[in-house]
């Protein structure tokens, strides 16, 4: 991972939908900057969020089955196009899920500029979408596959390949664990898998090390007073602690070796107990030097949101292009002063900003500098001065 010295203004410019949730067809033209998205609860603003970030791989902001995603009354698929602005000029991203009986099977596909992509990963070589939504606020108290998956998302927007060494080690874990259901003793079998597992595992600790050693460099540049409190950042797991001091492929063995010599208490507790998968990511508020989990819920907002800005200043840095950013019901949990600091900082970091909210009036300073857009239960309009 190396940092850039340009980043190039990536944005959506037309966004289009079939199907998709609550949006029987819908096409809007959208320019840079802040995109402020008004109406009321349940009028569709949040699913406009979730079609653009699944202009990245994964499930996006919702991480919802196909089937759910698919609007009720269509044939069972759904279909997102977008234009998008860089640097380079335009490109045509377009993805969805077939209708019929086999809706769904297969994943969903993804064409580029008309072209079949050779996986979702590809999208990652035109734009970056990073998103903070309400379901993330119970982040720190909550459990540590929340915020495995918070890092790994983070560390994604930085590492396209990160996700394809997320399936695998995923991929090779059920194996291990299906041998261990099955009461295996095929040591061949193991060896094969728990050398797979040892090469993926610790290339996943390697890269998570590295995101947290970066973004915290990121959060330093925070003010030290500022509306969004510094965060000390880290991670909570074997591999991951190795892999700062200890050359890669020594740790691989270890973790491979650990693997060999857990099969009996793994097979007893029917699952593979150590790795990867076990880690945690560590965060404290820094002033207050607390626990993030300990803080008050504006504390853990405010501690949540710094992090995720400073992510997204390094997401530009390192890919070289703006990020999307995506924030749902963002101004509703900030007081006045938070709202204008977060505006600031969005105009700094020259971004596409989608931001939801049921009061246009808590976005009103962004009145002349942003694209407002009224939601309405399937349709999208301009926002009428108030």
């Amino acid at each position: 991972m190396t940092a850039k010295q340009s980043q190039k203004q990536t944005y959506v410019s037309k966004l289009t939908l079939t199907n998709f949730r609550n949006y029987a067809a819908l096409t809007i033209d959208l320019a840079p900057g802040a995109v402020v998205l008004s109406g009321d609860n349940g009028a569709g603003k949040t699913n406009l969020l979730e079609a653009v970030s699944l202009l990245t791989p994964g499930r996006g902001l919702r991480r919802a089955p196909y089937a759910d995603v698919a609007r009720d009354g269509g044939d069972g698929g759904f279909a997102l196009h977008a234009l998008i602005e860089g640097a380079e000029g335009e490109v045509e991203i377009g993805t969805g899920v077939a209708g019929g009986d086999n809706a769904g099977e297969g994943g969903r596909r993804v064409r580029i500029n008309g072209a079949a992509a050779r996986s979702a990963e590809d999208m990652l070589e035109w734009l970056r979408v990073v998103w903070l939504t309400p379901a993330m606020d119970g982040l720190f108290p909550g459990p540590a596959a929340d915020r495995r998956r918070f890092l790994d998302r983070l560390v994604l927007a930085i590492d396209p390949g990160h996700g394809q060494r997320a399936l695998d080690y995923e991929k090779a874990m059920r194996g291990r664990n299906r041998l261990l259901t099955e009461g295996s003793r095929d040591s061949a079998w193991f060896d094969a898998i728990e050398t797979q597992m040892a090469e993926t595992g610790v290339a996943i600790a390697a890269a998570r090390a590295e995101l947290v050693r970066l973004l915290a460099a990121m959060i330093d540049r925070l003010p030290d007073s500022g509306p969004f409190p510094q965060a000390d950042i880290g991670l909570s797991g074997e591999l991951e602690e190795q892999v700062a001091t200890t050359p890669a492929v020594d740790v691989e063995e270890r973790f491979r070796a650990a693997l060999a010599g857990g099969r009996d208490r793994d097979r007893a507790a029917g699952r593979t107990l150590e790795g990867p998968h076990r880690s945690d990511l560590v965060v404290r508020h820094r002033p207050k030097a607390m626990p993030a989990e300990l803080c008050s819920t504006g504390e853990q907002k405010a501690l949540l949101v710094g992090i995720v800005l400073s992510h997204a200043r390094l997401t530009g840095e390192m890919s070289g292009m703006t990020p999307i950013l995506l924030l749902d019901e963002i101004a509703a949990h900030l007081d006045a002063g938070r709202r204008a600091a977060l505006f600031s900082i969005l105009e700094e970091l020259n971004c596409q900003a989608f931001m939801t909210g049921t009061d246009a009036a808590l976005f009103s300073s962004l009145a002349g500098r942003a694209l407002f857009l009224t939601v309405d239960h399937g349709t999208v309009g301009p926002t009428e001065a108030s």
